[in-house]
C-alpha cells in the first residue's frame, strides 16, 4: 500500500529536494557571469545586497545571487567549489531545516552559503558547535572566506570578558558551543546595568550535529548556582529574638489575615538586638526581613495545623484537603524560619539562580537551522518541538561502503574474542579499523585485549577534544585502530591514506548497538565516505543490554538447542529486524520523556519571560516612579481587601488597616485612623495614595532626584532578584517532589502547572509589597549602588545533582587573616564569625 501511495503522490523527502533543486539551477546559471568579477567586484557584491536588502528586497530574493557570489569566493579563497549538492543542503538551512548530509559531504562549506545570506541583515548569525575545537577550526577556517567578502567574524569562548564576548555577539557571524550562548543569555538576564549585556536580540542560529543538540542534550538543564547571601546564622538569630516578644505590645496579631506586625516597641527592640541604628536602612533589608519571616513561623504557623514535622522535615498540610504536600516548601525563607523555630538543621537557601534547556534557549531565536549526517530517524520529534522539516540530501557521489549484516554470538565473551581475532587480521592486512563503543568501559575492555594482542590501537572517549580531532583525522592511515565512545571526534572526517582503497577502505566495528538507531547509522556513516569504499559490521550478543530488554531469551534457548558453541555466530534477517523494532520502542519512550521536560519546563519558561522582560524594562529605563507607584497601588489594594473584605464597613477592621500603613508605608503624622473612617472603601485608597506621593514627592525634592531615580531602580532589581531566584528554587522543589503525592487519578504536570501559577502570582504579590515598603520607608544613603543578589556564582551544565556545591578547605592555622575578611577555610563566612571565633 505505502508502495501505492508514494507511485501517486511521490516521497515526500523527494518533492522537497525537488524544490530544492530548482533554486540550485538558478544558482548554477549565474556561475559564469559571478566568475567574470574581480576580486574587488566580489567584495562589493556584499556592500550591495545590504543596500537591496535595506530598500525592502527580500532575503529569498537574494538567494540566488547571493549563493553564486559566495561560491565563487569559496573557490578563490579556500581552494574549495561547494557542489550542486552542498547548494542544496544550504538552501534547506536558509529555509529554516535540517540538512542530512551524510559524513564528509561538505556541511561546514555548505553552512556558510545560509550563515552569509543571513549575516546581511546586521542582526548576527550564531553557529553552533558542539565543542571548543570545533568552534574554534571553523571560525578560523571559515573566517577567511567571510572577512574576504567584508564581512566580520566572531569566536564566543568560555572564560572571555564581558568585553571580549560584546565583540564577539557583535560580528555579524559568531561560532561558539551551544552551553556558551546559554549561560550568556541566562547571564544577561542576571545584569545590574543594561551595558553589561552581551548577547543581541536572538536572530538566526545554524546548529552543527543538531541531532546531539537538540535531541541527545535537550534534557540538560544550563544552571547558573551561587551561594545565596544568606546564612543559617541570622535564621537563629532572627528565632531567638522573635521567640521573647510578647503579643500587642512588641507586635500585633491578625487573626483573620495571619498579618503580623512589629510595633515601635518592637522596632526599639530589634535594634537593640540586632545593634543597629535604623531597621529601616536599605543595609538592614536582610535583617528586617528575617525577623518577619520568624514572626510569621511562630505566631501564624502552627505545627500540626499549617504542617507537620516528618523524619526531620517540615512538610506543608494542604489548608483545604488536609494532604501533605511532600515536595513543596514556603518560599521567601519562611520554610527556613520554621525549621530555626523547629530546631532543625536548615536547608541551604536557593542555589539555582537562573536555568533554561537547550529546547527552550533554541526555540527562542527568531529562525533555526540544523545539519547532521543522521535526523531522519527523529523528524517527528524536530517537527513537533522546533517546527524544523529534516531533507535528506542526495551525496555527490553514490555510496559503495558494504553494510554487512549484524553477527550475532551467545555470550559478550564469544562477541568480543570475535571481535578482537576480526581487528587483529585487519590490522595484519594494513586496513584501518574504527571500533565504535556504546561506554567508556567497554572501550577501556577491548583496548586492554588488543594489548594483550598485540595491536597498537588509539582510545578516544570524548574527553579531550583538540587531541580526538587529531587522532580521528589519522584513523584512516594504513594500520591505524581507533576505538571511539559514540560522540568521540564528532564533526572531524576521517581521511583514508595512501593505498587505504586497495585495502577495501575504513573498516568500522560496532561492539553493540545503542538503543538510537540514528547513533549507530552515525557510526556507519564514519566509513565510505565521498564514495570511499568501505566495509560495517556490528557485533552482538544475546547478553547485550538492548537485546536482554527486549526477550533475547528464546533465541538464546534456540542456540543452546541447536547446539551452537560461542564461536559460532548467527547472521539473522529476524534477529536484526527484532532488534530494529527494540531500538524504535526506546526512541518512543525516549521522545516522550523529553516531550514530558519540555512540558514542566515551559511553565517556568513562560514566567521566566515575564520575569526577564520587565527586568529589561527596569534596567532600560530612565525613570521608574511610574513603574514604582503603580506597584504601591496594586500592593495597597491587596491590603485594603485583606483589612477590609466584603461591603459591609462594620466588619472592616480600620485600626489593622492603619497599622499597617504606619509600620510599611507613611508615618502616623501622615494619616490616622481617624482620616479612614466613614469612608468608601475607593476613597479610603485614594487618600492613602494621595498621602504616599506627597510623602514621594518629599522624599525626592530631599534627596535630588537623580538620586531617587537611582534608589527605585536598587529597591526594585533587589526585590526581583531576590524574590525570582527563591521562586526558582521552590518550583525546583516542586517538580521533584510533584510525583510524591498520591494524587488519585490527578495529573501531576496539571498540577504542577496550577500551583506553580499560584506560586508565581504570590511571588509578584510579595515583590509589589516589598518594593512599596522599602521605596517609603528606606532611607537613601550618598554611597547607593546597585549589587548582586548573590555573589560566586558558577555554571554548570547538568542537573541539580551535578550542580558543584562550595567545597570547604581544610583550616590551616598560621594564615594571617584579618577580622573581617572571608575565612580561607571558603566556607564564605567573615574569619572572626568562622574559624576565628
Amino acid at each position: 500500500m505505502r508502495g501505492l501511495l508514494k507511485k501517486v503522490f511521490g516521497d515526500g523527502n523527494q518533492r522537497q529536494v525537488k524544490t530544492l533543486d530548482k533554486i540550485a539551477t538558478e544558482i548554477d546559471a549565474l556561475e559564469p557571469s559571478i566568475q567574470q568579477l574581480s576580486d574587488d567586484e566580489l567584495k562589493n557584491k556584499t556592500e550591495e545586497f545590504k543596500q537591496r536588502y535595506q530598500n525592502g528586497e527580500a532575503l529569498d530574493d537574494l538567494l540566488a545571487e547571493a549563493y553564486a557570489v559566495i561560491r565563487e569566493a569559496a573557490n578563490r579563497v579556500l581552494g574549495m567549489r561547494p557542489f550542486h549538492v552542498q547548494l542544496l543542503g544550504a538552501i534547506a538551512m536558509h529555509k529554516g531545516n535540517i540538512a542530512e548530509m551524510k559524513t564528509g559531504e561538505g556541511k561546514t562549506l555548505a553552512s556558510t552559503m545560509p550563515a552569509y545570506l543571513n549575516a546581511l541583515t546586521g542582526k548576527g548569525v550564531h553557529i553552533i558547535t558542539v565543542n571548543d575545537y570545533l568552534a574554534d577550526r571553523d571560525a578560523r577556517e571559515m573566517g577567511e572566506l567571510y572577512e574576504f567578502l567584508g564581512l566580520t567574524v566572531g569566536l564566543n569562548k568560555n572564560g572571555m570578558s564581558k568585553e571580549e564576548k560584546r565583540e564577539a555577539y557583535n560580528a555579524d557571524i559568531t561560532y561558539g558551543t551551544n552551553n556558551e550562548y546559554g549561560f550568556d543569555y541566562l547571564r544577561d538576564n542576571m545584569v545590574l546595568y543594561k551595558e553589561q549585556m552581551v548577547q543581541r536580540p536572538l536572530h538566526f542560529a545554524i546548529i552543527d550535529e543538531v541531532d546531539s543538540i537538540l535531541i541527545d542534550e535537550a534534557r540538560t538543564p544550563l544552571i547558573i548556582s551561587g551561594t545565596a547571601q544568606k546564612s543559617a546564622s541570622l535564621y537563629q538569630q532572627a528565632n531567638s529574638f522573635v521567640r521573647n516578644l510578647k503579643n500587642e505590645e512588641d507586635y500585633t496579631y491578625d487573626e483573620k489575615t495571619k498579618g503580623v506586625q512589629l510595633t515601635e516597641e518592637g522596632m526599639n527592640k530589634a535594634e537593640n538586638f540586632f545593634n543597629i541604628e535604623n531597621l529601616f536602612d536599605i543595609d538592614n533589608v536582610s535583617i528586617t526581613h528575617h525577623i518577619n519571616q520568624a514572626l510569621k513561623a511562630h505566631v501564624a504557623m502552627h505545627r500540626d495545623t499549617d504542617y507537620v514535622v516528618e523524619d526531620d522535615q517540615v512538610v506543608i498540610v494542604d489548608q483545604f484537603t488536609g494532604r501533605l504536600m511532600k515536595g513543596r516548601r514556603y518560599s521567601d525563607g519562611l520554610h527556613q524560619a520554621i525549621e530555626a523555630k523547629e530546631g532543625l538543621q536548615i536547608q541551604n537557601e536557593s542555589m539555582t539562580l537562573a536555568s533554561i534547556t537547550f529546547q527552550n534557549y533554541f526555540r527562542m531565536y527568531e529562525k533555526l537551522a540544523g545539519m547532521t549526517g543522521t535526523a531522519k530517524t527523529e523528524e517527528e520529534e524536530f517537527r513537533n518541538i522546533y517546527a524544523m522539516d529534516v531533507i535528506a540530501i542526495p551525496t555527490n557521489n553514490p555510496i559503495i561502503r558494504d553494510d554487512r549484516a549484524d553477527l550475532i554470538y551467545k555470550t559478550i565473551e564469544g562477541k568480543f574474542q570475535a571481535v578482537v581475532e576480526e581487528i587483529k587480521e585487519k590490522y595484519q592486512l594494513g586496513q584501518p579499523v574504527l571500533v565504535g563503543t556504546v561506554a567508556v568501559e567497554t572501550s577501556e575492555l577491548i583496548s586492554k585485549l588488543l594489548k594483550k594482542a598485540g595491536v597498537r590501537h588509539n582510545v578516544l572517549n570524548a574527553k579531550n577534544h583538540y587531541r580526538e580531532a587529531e587522532i580521528i583525522e589519522n584513523a584512516g592511515q594504513k594500520q591505524a585502530v581507533t576505538i571511539a565512545t559514540n560522540m568521540a571526534g564528532r564533526g572531524t572526517d576521517i581521511k583514508l591514506g595512501e593505498g587505504v582503497k586497495e585495502l577495501g577502505g575504513l573498516a568500522v566495528i560496532g561492539t553493540e548497538r545503542h538503543e538510537s538507531r540514528r547513533i549507530d547509522n552515525q557510526l556507519r556513516g564514519r566509513s565510505g565516505r565521498q564514495g570511499d569504499p568501505g566495509v560495517t559490521q556490528f557485533y552482538l550478543s544475546m547478553e547485550d543490554e538492548l537485546m536482554r530488554r527486549f526477550g533475547s531469551d528464546n533465541m538464546k534457548t534456540m542456540m543452546d538447542r541447536l547446539g551452537m558453541d560461542d564461536t559460532q555466530p548467527i547472521e539473522s534477517k529476524m534477529v536484526s529486524r527484532a532488534v530494529e523494532s527494540a531500538q524504535k520502542r526506546v526512541e518512543g519512550n525516549n521522545f516522550d520523556a523529553r516531550k514530558t521536560i519540555l512540558s514542566y519546563d515551559d511553565v517556568l519558561r513562560q514566567q521566566r519571560e515575564v520575569i526577564y522582560k520587565q527586568r529589561f524594562d527596569v534596567i532600560d529605563s530612565d525613570n521608574l516612579r511610574d513603574i514604582v507607584e503603580q506597584m504601591i497601588q496594586t500592593s495597597l489594594e491587596n491590603v485594603a481587601d485583606t483589612y477590609m473584605p466584603g461591603d459591609i464597613p462594620e466588619e472592616w477592621n480600620i485600626a489593622g488597616l492603619t497599622e499597617y500603613l504606619h509600620a510599611n508605608l507613611v508615618e502616623e503624622e501622615w494619616i490616622t485612623e481617624a482620616d479612614l473612617k466613614g469612608k468608601e472603601k475607593d476613597e479610603i485608597i485614594d487618600l492613602i495614595m494621595t498621602k504616599i506621593r506627597e510623602k514621594y514627592d518629599q522624599k525626592e525634592e530631599e534627596f535630588t532626584p537623580e538620586k531617587m531615580r537611582e534608589f527605585e531602580k536598587v529597591i526594585v532589581l533587589r526585590t526581583v532578584d531576590t524574590k525570582w531566584m527563591d521562586h526558582i528554587d521552590q518550583m525546583d522543589q516542586l517538580r521533584q517532589g510533584i510525583h510524591l503525592r498520591a494524587y488519585g487519578q490527578n495529573d501531576p504536570l496539571r498540577e504542577y502547572q496550577m500551583e506553580g501559577f499560584a506560586m508565581f502570582e504570590q511571588m509578584i504579590a510579595v515583590i509589589n509589597e516589598e518594593v512599596a515598603k522599602y521605596v517609603m520607608k528606606a532611607e537613601i544613603r550618598e554611597n547607593l549602588k546597585r549589587e548582586e543578589v548573590v555573589k560566586d556564582t558558577q555554571a554548570v551544565a547538568g542537573g541539580s545533582d551535578q550542580q558543584k556545591k562550595k567545597v570547604k578547605k581544610p583550616f590551616v592555622k598560621g594564615e594571617t587573616v584579618g577580622r573581617n575578611d572571608p575565612c580561607p577555610c571558603g566556607s564564605g563566612k567573615k574569619y572572626k564569625n568562622c574559624h576565628g571565633r
